[in-house]
């Protein structure tokens, strides 16, 4: 491993752990030449996923664009990263533990609109409304009854049942 601080390519490590993921080990390390200290982060090779797109289009599988989608959703809300963070690792988690070469888009946005419903449901409406491109606003009058048990009269009037 190349220090950071004096570049020379002999350093020990010091302590090993698990990061803030079952992915990632977390190693501290000590130069051998200036004695600096600094830390590593080790992740297991991923094998590549492909993610089918609507209009038959591939490609590769990330975690960051379900992370950036989820952001968009959490936009003013309050919704810790850390919480959408921990999301994504999971959701990667279960798509990398199938073994599948190909996960079409539609199976990754039901995936984020489960956890999204549990963790803020206005998160979760401007999320559906995106992924399952509303034309209306009966469609959001639906996801809304959905979530709520909200009636909507003909006086546009809403009602809890």
């Amino acid at each position: 491993m190349k220090c950071p601080f004096c570049g020379s390519l002999n350093a020990r490590v010091l302590d090993s752990r698990s990061s803030r993921d079952v992915y990632t080990v977390k190693r501290r390390r000590e130069c051998l030449e200036c004695a600096s200290r600094f830390n590593t982060y080790e992740t297991v090779e991923d094998s590549i996923i492909y993610v089918l797109k609507r209009d038959g289009t591939r490609e590769v599988f990330s975690t960051e664009k379900i992370l950036r989608g989820m952001l968009v959703a959490c936009r003013r809300r309050p919704v810790s990263i850390e919480c959408l963070k921990s999301v994504a690792d999971v959701i990667k988690g279960e798509f990398y533990g199938r073994a599948q070469i190909e996960i079409p888009s539609s199976e990754i946005g039901t995936a984020i609109l489960k956890y999204l419903k549990n963790i803020d449901e206005i998160a979760y409406i401007r999320f559906a409304s995106v992924y399952q491109d509303f034309k209306s606003v009966q469609e959001f009058i639906n996801i809304v009854q959905s979530i709520k048990g909200i009636t909507y009269k003909k006086k546009r009037k809403f009602t809890l049942n």
